[in-house]
């Protein structure tokens, strides 16, 4: 299982960006999937996250409004789109998938991706 992440970089705050994970080795529509993130020197926490279906969802309250979570079944593909950026928003993205939606937090999922660097400066 592989996740493959891209859509990280360097922003103004009040930007956006999109941040893409491809996943290899297995059927992503089977699984709940998430994007954490973790600020240097903090713990790595859950941002947004959706159920296989898509019919449940959960994102953290700093980021409501102006991040959103997809899904592309057919590219394998799960997408953050995030908008509005704010400084407190840098940090390492990653993408993971789990059996089962029960939380938002990283302990409740199994597959990661490497990651990717968001710097949002003011």
């Amino acid at each position: 299982l592989q996740f493959v992440e891209s859509g990280g970089g360097l922003v103004q705050a009040g930007g956006s960006l999109r941040l893409s994970c491809a996943a290899s080795g297995f059927t992503l529509d089977r699984f709940a999937v998430g994007w954490f993130r973790q600020a240097p020197g903090k713990e790595r926490e859950g941002v947004s996250c959706m159920s296989a279906s898509g019919g449940e969802r959960s994102d953290a309250n700093s980021v409501s409004g102006r991040f959103t979570i997809s899904r592309d079944n057919a590219k394998n593909t799960v997408y953050l789109q995030m908008n509005n950026l704010k400084p407190e928003d840098t940090g390492v993205y990653y993408c993971a998938a789990a059996h089962l939606f029960r939380t938002c937090a990283a302990y409740g999922y199994d597959y990661w991706g490497q990651g990717t660097q968001v710097t949002v400066s003011s």
